[in-house]
């Protein structure tokens, strides 16, 4: 029967464009919502569909993920921050019935809901929460959209939020911020350093202070390597004492100045 019906309007197409109108295509991606005489038909497609014309209207739904970019937002945080946001939702229409009856423009229903979604999910956390946990709000205004959304037919796949922009002033305020912490830090691994440094020179002084020939192996090491550096030959005075020639021609011999007096 319905195979008779499409010939008899197949035939009809080539004759006159009223029949022509009656027949449409709808792709893979796509969902016809019919209505007869003002009332819910049905869901139609993918593939060719026949209508009744005047008597039918056809609305098509494009049931595959949609982007809709949410422009700056102008908002305040919990500890009365102004910041300037931007986003974008991923959203599908997962029923296209309830897409159709329940509101009247899904498209700008999304758009809109999305700024004011954002202005408040901002609304509720401090300046640095915003910063640092970037993730767990576009999950929070997801879940908040999705909610409503849900009723209109609609599944909300991912809210990202794209920019944060903070006043000139306080951006500066937050780069001197940065700036004491890490002279901060510096400061106390300096110092660090310098304890842990202090305490082996201690260990090291009681260790030469028990063991003397560990001393002088340190003295006859240090003095080669300065040799070796410097290209200097080590001497040795007549103490016992071994030094380069260079500092040995600053250490007089007390004899030899009395001479000379």
């Amino acid at each position: 029967m319905i195979e008779t019906v499409f010939l008899i309007f197949l035939a009809l197409a080539i004759v006159t464009p009223l029949a022509r109108s009656s027949i449409k295509v709808i792709n893979e991606y796509q969902r016809g919502v019919v209505f007869r005489l003002g009332r819910y038909s049905g869901i139609v497609g993918p593939g060719l569909v026949v209508v009744i014309p005047v008597i039918d209207y056809l609305r098509i739904i494009d049931m595959r993920v949609t982007v809709a970019d949410v422009p700056e937002q102008r908002a305040l945080t919990k500890d009365n921050v102004e910041v300037t946001v931007d986003a974008v939702v991923y959203y599908r229409v997962v029923d296209p019935e309830k897409a159709v009856t329940s509101v009247e423009d899904f498209q700008e229903a999304v758009r809109l809901l999305a700024q004011t979604t954002l202005r408040e999910v901002i609304g509720q956390v401090e300046l640095d929460e915003l910063l640092s946990k970037r993730q767990e709000l576009n999950l929070k205004m997801q879940e908040a959209m999705d909610e409503i959304t849900e009723k209109w037919g609609i599944k909300v796949v991912r809210v990202t939020i794209k920019e944060i922009k903070l006043p000139e002033e306080l951006l500066r305020a937050i780069a001197k911020q940065a700036e004491a912490e890490r002279w901060r830090r510096a400061k106390i691994i300096e110092a660090e350093g310098e304890k842990q440094a202090s305490s082996l020179l201690t260990e090291a002084a009681k260790l030469y202070e028990e063991h003397p020939v560990a001393l002088r192996l340190r003295e006859l090491q240090m003095l080669l390597e300065i040799a070796k550096e410097k290209n200097l030959i080590v001497i040795e005075r007549g103490d016992g004492i071994g030094l380069p020639v260079a500092l040995a021609k600053g250490v007089s011999n007390p004899s030899t100045e009395e001479k000379r007096t």
